[in-house]
């Protein structure tokens, strides 16, 4: 794989969908536009979920017609289910629309009735037709729930993600969020499981998507990349974890800091492309948007990112 790093910030999407403060859409476009200027390559700026059940995203579409588009940055915007996909596409044509699209399925049955409210067989079909629908106008990301271990069904079966992998590969999906949602991942497991990914699954891009519950995140992540994983996901002050409207999981439940992630990666000698710089100014401004200081260490303590 290239050894070129592909970073996504998911403050605005993963991040919020877990906060109860009530952000304005000026607000969030004013933290998506310093995140862009940054320079990452991928912004999760969104989701298409239903008002009623998320109502943080209720704004999607004014978002995505409100935030600067940086050249060179693909903004994404999950999309749960038909509806959502509906809604991506008239904002597609409309002009402001996202270019990149999530499609959700997770690892196992109870998450999957739990979370998306359905079976994972029925929203297999739903995907197909989710893709069918699509039909080309978006860069397509899979993600796959639940990857590493589960609230509550506990351990999952590698086979069954490989076997989820597929599923996507066959409907075209080159692009895949292998999620550690709850994080029960170990850096050997990671390491297993992206290493059999690539070589099982060779045509789809397996991207690192780790909450650091347990506090193993930033441990996998480098595990995922000796196993030559080279796209990540990360948010910003290391917030998120599953709608505030819905329960499972314990304790502290948020993804992988940004500012911690790249300072580790740039300490080991591998570039990441972000702006140093802009990054922290982004960090204080997501920090003051929220109203409280967050998880990220390099933020209290600053970037030590020289190369040894």
């Amino acid at each position: 794989m290239s050894e070129a790093l592909t970073i996504c910030e998911c403050f605005a999407r993963d991040g919020l969908q877990h906060e109860t403060t009530d952000l304005s859409t000026q607000t969030k476009i004013a933290l998506i536009d310093a995140i862009s200027e940054a320079g990452f390559p991928r912004v999760e700026a969104t989701s298409y979920s239903s008002p009623r059940h998320v109502p943080v995203f209720a704004d999607a579409s004014y978002v995505l017609a409100g935030i600067r588009r940086r050249p060179g940055t693909a903004y994404k915007a999950t999309c749960p289910n038909l509806h959502a996909v509906k809604r991506a596409i008239e904002d597609r044509e409309a002009g402001h629309g996202p270019e990149e699209i999530s499609l959700l399925v997770s690892a196992t049955q109870a998450h999957t009735e739990k979370n998306l409210r359905t079976t994972r067989e029925q929203q297999w079909r739903n995907i197909a037709e989710m893709v069918a629908l699509a039909d080309g106008r978006f860069r397509l990301i899979g993600v796959i729930s639940m990857a590493l271990g589960c609230p509550f069904e506990g351990r999952v079966d590698p086979a069954s993600v490989i076997g989820d992998l597929k599923a996507f590969s066959d409907l075209g999906v080159r692009h895949v969020s292998i999620c550690d949602t709850t994080g029960h991942g170990t850096p050997g497991s990671v390491r297993r499981l992206f290493a059999r990914a690539m070589a099982e699954v060779p045509d789809v891009t397996p991207i690192a998507h780790f909450h650091d519950t347990r506090g193993t995140g930033i441990a996998n992540c480098m595990a995922a990349y000796e196993a030559g994983c080279r796209w990540f996901d990360s948010a910003i002050g290391g917030v998120g974890g599953h709608p505030a409207q819905i329960r499972y999981g314990g304790g502290y439940t948020g993804n992988v800091a940004t500012e911690d992630l790249v300072n580790l990666f740039e300490a080991e000698g591998i570039a990441t492309g972000i702006d140093i710089d802009r990054l922290q100014a982004a960090s204080l401004q997501c920090e003051r948007a929220l109203g409280r200081e967050l998880q990220s260490k390099v933020a209290r303590t600053g970037f030590g990112h020289l190369a040894a």
